[in-house]
């Protein structure tokens, strides 16, 4: 016998009801109770782990899936490359204390300034958190180079956020083990772990792209991938120009101790 819904008094047929969309009536009980945890406090809702298993296994075919309609299982991309950014940041600076360790290497060394050593660090700490950033970058030099293969911009930004949470695993898995056990060593080590570890990145767009577009010629796929390292590493260059060129500018007005005295990040 269909039960009447709670909210609307419409007559439920399933689960839900099609009228308002109310969840058919359940006595509150440990299951309802755990149910609950899970998606109003941890938001997992089996999802997240659904998503990171999928995503391990073949990251171009999972996003494919959820590009092309297949959602219900799935973790909110954009979600997850935000919450799986957070764990690193939390790995690198609480549990590795990277920025510390760095900020010392730099300054030990002598590489520019103190505030210089202080943005290095910084920024070799908190990659992941920086990458996030620039995921609609990142779209749109993908978007560039497949622009004839049928994806909208709005869909490379949910690509580029599979691609960063599968650099972002990989790091959790292999990357920040590999520098917790050498955490003690010269902090060289560290710092050449952190930075051969971008190296995975040229690899990572290979396979997923050649997943994520598996009817297209792996040539081609490959020439493209190309062409957005290109585009990034073209980015970059401009990127340190400008810098370079504000640095000038800034020793020019206000001296070259000036330097020293910026704020370091917190």
């Amino acid at each position: 016998m269909a039960e009447n819904c709670k909210n609307c008094n419409e007559p439920i047929a399933g689960n839900f009801c099609s009228h308002c969309g109310q969840k058919k009536y359940k006595r509150i009980d440990k299951k309802y109770i755990w149910d609950e945890i899970q998606y109003s406090v941890l938001h997992t809702n089996k999802g997240l782990f659904y998503s990171i298993k999928s995503i391990l296994k073949n990251p171009g075919k999972t996003a494919r899936e959820f590009v092309e309609g297949n959602r219900v299982n799935h973790y909110k991309p954009i979600l997850l490359a935000f919450v799986l950014s957070g764990i690193a940041t939390f790995i690198t600076y609480k549990v590795l204390g990277f920025t510390e360790i760095m900020a010392a290497f730099y300054k030990e060394r002598n590489i520019g300034a103190k505030a210089t050593a202080d943005i290095l660090a910084f920024f070799s700490s908190y990659t992941t958190l920086i990458m996030l950033s620039l995921i609609p970058f990142f779209a749109l030099t993908t978007k560039i180079a497949f622009k004839k293969w049928g994806h909208n911009y709005y869909e490379h930004i949910v690509m580029n956020a599979y691609i960063l949470s599968y650099y972002t695993l990989i790091s959790i898995i292999i990357i920040y083990p590999a520098m917790y056990i050498f955490r003690h060593s010269a902090p060289a080590i560290m710092l050449a772990i952190a930075q051969y570890s971008i190296l995975l990145v040229p690899v990572i767009l290979g396979l997923f792209f050649k997943e994520f577009y598996k009817d297209k010629p792996v040539k081609a796929v490959y020439l493209k991938v190309l062409v957005i390292l290109g585009l990034v590493l073209l980015a970059y260059i401009l990127l340190l120009v400008l810098v370079a060129i504000a640095v000038v500018i800034y020793s020019m007005q206000y001296g070259p101790e000036a330097i020293n005295n910026i704020p370091k990040p917190k």
